[in-house]
């Protein structure tokens, strides 16, 4: 998951603290869930809290009603997305550790979006096969990958499938810290994560930018 500055408060790049400071507009319950989300010794996996704005964002331009998220943690990203959705949208959450998931719980019910949040604990390819198998392709408006790097490609491919014409992946850690510049052979997720920028860069059934945001998010539009 993506780690920015602002994750430790921005203090180290006045830049960044700038940005920050003159557009990040949290609701209140997110706030509290990123403070409490910092409190836990893994806090690096949240997403960083700008990118998880503008993907909420994307997903109120797009005028998103359903959406997935594959890797959870403390839920952060799941409640910001929820929020953008409308009333009777859902936001399907996978993760495969309910312990992290449950410290969100309490903030998505707190934020009242609770009823929006479809949380399945197992591995995210079982959840994504489940929706196809339901007959639920080509219904989801925006998906969020931000879980181990190995099954990206799988989680892409499935997710397309989900996908609308016109819907949004988002990919997250697509720079990976630099590494992709040099993979080392026995770095699998290194490997599997430039294996699959190179993958989009050639893929005619989307559209897509690459950004520098935090750790290097994706979007993937859909044709």
């Amino acid at each position: 998951m993506s780690f920015s500055i602002k994750n430790r408060g921005g203090k180290d790049n006045p830049l960044l603290q700038y940005v920050l400071d003159h557009s990040m507009r949290e609701h209140p319950v997110l706030k509290n869930l990123r403070l409490r989300t910092m409190e836990d010794p893994d806090n690096a996996m949240m997403v960083a809290c700008e990118q998880s704005q503008f993907m909420a964002n994307l997903a109120k331009l797009i005028k998103a009603k359903k959406a997935i998220e594959i890797g959870v943690y403390t839920g952060y990203n799941t409640l910001s997305i929820a929020l953008a959705l409308p009333d009777d949208g859902v936001m399907v959450a996978c993760d495969i550790s309910e312990d992290y998931a449950n410290i969100g719980k309490t903030f998505w019910k707190e934020a009242e979006v609770e009823q929006k949040i479809d949380l399945r604990i197992q591995p995210a390819v079982a959840t994504l096969d489940e929706l196809l198998d339901a007959g639920q392709a080509e219904t989801f408006d925006f998906v969020f990958i931000d879980a181990d790097k190995v099954s990206y490609d799988a989680y892409y491919e499935k997710s397309l499938q989900l996908l609308r014409k016109g819907g949004i992946i988002a990919i997250d850690n697509v720079l990976w810290g630099g590494k992709v510049l040099s993979p080392s052979p026995d770095d699998a997720e290194t490997v599997a994560i430039d294996k699959l920028n190179k993958k989009l860069n050639r893929d005619i059934r989307i559209i897509l930018s690459m950004l520098t945001v935090a750790d290097g998010l994706t979007l993937a539009i859909k044709l």
